[in-house]
């Protein structure tokens, strides 16, 4: 397969990119991503790629503007080398929590990414759990919405056999929750909290049943961690046993992993879609890998299968 397709990545997260050509059975193809003394992006595309089919693996996790520019001029290297088709995968989709226009004179940022991404010369998109799925609209060109629900699934239904619950942090993610519970054969609850400010919550009370229950906070996004805590404050008074988050995207910025490691969280968990490095490291964080998810679709897109079949369990 590897004599038709390629796969690149930039500084963002080698790591994963490399899982997922090692899932394929091939490598990494060579790519210069650097700087100029001024600090602008510089890139060459070290192959062939003519006629190729090619998926740029690069998450626009911190810092965000680095690693999309990196993306966007790889796209357009690769555009100008004649590359048949390209498909950015961007297991993380930065920009994405600014999704509408909450408030007077304020961006639509997530659109404005999906335009960038298709004028640079991307031809297809593929991702992981978006913060928002009306995203998927904002795209004129095709995009693949993946989740990681049934690695999560597959991690907690080992760990946790019975007297469990899913509960969602906020009235938002009932849908996800729902689902996550469905799977997991487990009780649904939720916790209503009112938002002090953009990184403050304040929980309120807990609709569902806890008490005495293995609770598991299912969200997609944890930055500061503000909202998981106080959630698990509320679980906590709610006379709730051992409570575990399952969260897609570990962006943990500030003093996050301080404040999990000091909270009533006994475990989270979260995938490699962005990098976990050393200093954010801790007992308390288990990372899980979305590598042959990602890989498996990206196998699909080339063979132009179907990758519905991923969303089942």
């Amino acid at each position: 397969m590897f004599n038709r397709i390629s796969i690149f990545t930039g500084n963002a997260h080698p790591k994963l990119a490399k899982d997922i050509a090692k899932y394929l059975g091939g490598k990494i193809s060579p790519a210069l991503v650097s700087r100029f003394s001024d600090g602008e992006v510089r890139v060459k595309i070290e192959e062939n790629v003519r006629g190729k089919d090619v998926f740029v693996v690069q998450p626009t996790s911190p810092p965000v503007n680095e690693n999309l520019m990196e993306l966007l001029i790889m796209i357009d290297a690769l555009k100008r080398a004649s590359a048949r088709r390209i498909t950015a995968v961007i297991p993380y989709f930065g920009y994405a929590r600014q999704d509408r226009k909450d408030q007077p004179r304020v961006p639509i940022t997530a659109k404005l990414v999906a335009n960038l991404l298709t004028v640079a010369g991307a031809d297809r998109v593929l991702t992981l759990d978006l913060h928002a799925g009306q995203i998927q609209g904002f795209f004129d060109i095709p995009l693949d919405h993946l989740y990681a629900i049934n690695v999560f699934v597959e991690y907690f239904s080992k760990k946790l056999k019975n007297n469990l619950v899913v509960v969602s942090p906020d009235v938002g993610g009932i849908k996800m929750a729902r689902a996550y519970a469905k799977r997991l054969s487990a009780g649904l609850a939720i916790v209503d909290k009112r938002r002090n400010s953009p990184d403050s919550t304040s929980a309120i009370h807990i609709l569902g049943e806890v008490e005495g229950k293995n609770c598991v906070l299912v969200d997609d996004i944890i930055a500061t961690g503000s909202s998981l805590i106080e959630a698990a404050k509320a679980l906590k008074r709610a006379k709730s046993k051992d409570i575990y988050a399952a969260v897609t995207h570990g962006v943990l910025s500030k003093d996050a992993v301080k404040k999990i490691e000091n909270s009533d969280i006994k475990q989270l968990v979260i995938t490699d879609s962005i990098p976990l490095p050393p200093e954010k490291r801790s007992l308390k964080i288990k990372v899980v890998s979305v590598a042959s998810l990602l890989g498996e679709a990206i196998k699909r897109i080339h063979e132009e299968k179907s990758i519905s079949i991923l969303f089942e369990f």
